[in-house]
């Protein structure tokens, strides 16, 4: 026979995995919306263009299409091509190099591909909000890969990492 302290720790226990499992639940919460005031409706994603020295020839449509599906995708805010637009986000590749970055016995083991961004976002509601931000990332590779193979295998991995950067930059309180 159950005591009336064995019932109400039971009824403890099970109100705490609850409450737990409501604050994870919470805490899954994707950034849909997070710090988008309630007036703004549209956003126009510009192409982002490639002024690096170095042409990747896929980077400036991948990058510029995965931002507009993000943003699509994970807010409320209706994509315009339209110059009134409430957020206008732009911006181009300042940097796009190569460097070495390990050696082993005088022979280099693994190159970096250097990628530099140049964001610009302007909300037109509250330009106090407008900024300007440089965004930089490093992509390591195998030395024995010409840049050509690399771009090949790091392009989906340099467009992921920068439209979060940007989409986390602009809709996010970190």
């Amino acid at each position: 026979m159950r005591t009336i302290f064995q019932v109400a720790l039971t009824k403890s226990f099970i109100t705490i995995v609850v409450i737990i499992l409501t604050l994870l639940a919470q805490g899954c919460y994707s950034f849909k919306d997070v710090s988008i005031p309630p007036e703004v409706k549209t956003v126009k994603v510009n192409y982002i263009e490639n002024r690096a020295r170095i042409v990747n020839p896929q980077l400036s449509q991948q990058l510029s299409d995965k931002l507009r599906q993000k943003i699509i995708n994970q807010t409320r805010l209706t994509q315009t091509n339209a110059d009134e637009a409430h957020y206008d986000i732009s911006g181009y590749i300042t940097d796009y190099y190569v460097t070495t970055s390990g050696i082993s016995g005088q022979q280099a083991v693994s190159n970096r591909l250097n990628v530099s961004i140049k964001l610009i976002f302007k909300n037109r509601l509250d330009e106090k909000k407008n900024f300007e931000a440089d965004l930089n990332r490093n992509f390591d590779f195998d030395a024995n890969l010409a840049l050509q193979q690399a771009e090949n295998q790091l392009t989906g991995l340099i467009v992921q990492n920068f439209t979060d950067e940007i989409f986390n930059r602009i809709f996010s309180n970190w």
